[in-house]
């Protein structure tokens, strides 16, 4: 097993990295109505991740690479795992992939961007919670 510090040290990075994409979601919103709102779920996205996977990485328990928010979830004991309905956590899972590329979806609205980073912030607070003496700043 991994020293604690390397362990600390690898969550902050997760923590640190899913901080960034919340402040780029957060921003790009200020955009209003010029606002690319695939970007927006794309940065909030990956803040779910980014998150789940520092708790993952903090509780020893190893994953693949992948953006798949539902299938990281499960990884996570069931008194752990953030407040996200499979429906939400598909369409987060979507916004990394689908929205990310050029293809035929449905453009999103400015108020699903916003519900996005709702869910992103949400989460976030629930597993900080959880993280509370690990590698946060």
């Amino acid at each position: 097993m991994p020293e604690p510090d390397k362990i600390a040290a690898v969550v902050q990075g997760w923590v640190t990295k899913a901080e960034n994409d919340l402040k780029n979601a957060t921003h790009t919103l200020k955009l209003g109505r010029e606002c690319p709102t695939d970007t927006v779920c794309f940065h909030a996205q990956q803040c779910v991740e980014k998150y789940v996977k520092a708790f993952l990485v903090a509780t020893g328990v190893e994953f693949p690479r992948t953006h798949d928010v539902e299938m990281l979830v499960t990884l996570m004991p069931q008194s752990a795992r953030p407040t996200l309905t499979l429906v939400e956590q598909r369409t987060l899972t979507n916004y990394a992939t689908a929205v990310r590329y050029p293809s035929p979806y449905e453009p999103v609205t400015l108020s699903e961007a916003r519900e996005a980073v709702k869910l992103a912030r949400r989460v976030r607070r629930e597993i900080r919670r959880l993280l509370e003496g690990e590698a946060l700043f």
